[in-house]
């Protein structure tokens, strides 16, 4: 079977649609409807309902899912351990969200690097859609994410019960008090318990932490972030802790398919994860 039929499969059941599948593969909706067509005239079955409003799998859609996942997942796999630097046995590619890369991720990098230096690195940052996407048609083997949506086939793993924890800049002027608002996803609820009616109108919004953190560095404020990324800016009296304020959890998690499960390397990253994932005591 073709890979670009498979994945041309795979895009319309992942996105309902025809022409949504071409735009996100940047092929006509003719080409991808002649893989589909070619596909059914292989198998001998129709794989989709076509609507107006998109297309849904039939009986033989939804049975030949899983045997396409498969496929791609294999594929990427081939093509992966093609790829292996010599004197290493194998490659894992991970990816995770921006705000987890610093320190979590890099940690884990290099403890990979002491720990498992047999093992090669194919290393990538993104938003949580596009890495449950990039795992579901098999590009990466495991992603760290924060709220991961569960998806058939996929195992996930609490790797990190971190906390986001109210500081404030020890420079600048007495009594700073601009908040910066980090939009940390609808799990966080501080800017709605706390924000308007705490601090008043956030100063700056920001979607990364790293960017809001180094900003309050600079420029003074107070935020929320996480414990990790806050502890060496604490210890070297550049942030306190608000007293009194409430932190909340906020936990990181691994997700990779259950077919590596049976896989040594993947194993072995999760271990590491789970080695550097330590709690971060902030005073």
């Amino acid at each position: 079977m073709d890979i670009d039929r498979a994945r041309t499969f795979l895009e319309i059941v992942h996105t309902g649609s025809f022409l949504k599948a071409a735009e996100r593969l940047h092929v006509t909706q003719t080409t991808v409807s002649a893989r589909v067509r070619t596909l059914e005239e292989a198998l001998g079955r129709q794989l989709f309902h076509r609507t107006r409003n998109g297309a849904s799998l039939t009986p033989a859609g939804r049975e030949f899912e899983r045997f396409a996942q498969s496929f791609v997942q294999v594929w990427e796999r081939a093509r992966q351990q093609l790829t292996v630097p010599p004197g290493r046995t194998s490659m894992v590619a991970a990816g995770g969200e921006i705000n987890l890369w610093n320190p979590l991720l890099l940690d884990w990098l290099v403890w990979m690097k002491t720990e498992r230096p047999q093992i090669a690195i194919d290393a990538r940052v993104g938003v949580a859609d596009q890495l449950l996407e990039q795992l579901r048609t098999g590009v990466l083997d495991l992603a760290v994410l924060y709220a991961p949506r569960l998806m058939p086939g996929f195992r996930v793993e609490l790797v990190e019960e971190e906390e986001l924890v109210l500081v404030r800049s020890t420079v600048g002027q007495a009594g700073e008090t601009d908040y910066v608002r980090v939009d940390w996803g609808p799990q966080f609820p501080a800017p709605r318990g706390l924000g308007a009616a705490a601090f008043g109108e956030p100063a700056l919004q920001v979607d990364l932490g790293l960017l809001g953190l180094h900003y309050i560095l600079r420029a003074g404020g107070m935020g929320y972030f996480r414990k990790g990324a806050v502890l060496p800016h604490i210890e070297a009296g550049e942030l306190e802790r608000v007293e009194g304020a409430p932190d909340f959890t906020y936990p990181a998690y691994a997700v990779y398919p259950e077919a590596a499960e049976g896989r040594a390397d993947v194993q072995e990253a999760l271990h590491g994860l789970k080695q550097v994932a330590r709690p971060f005591p902030v005073r």
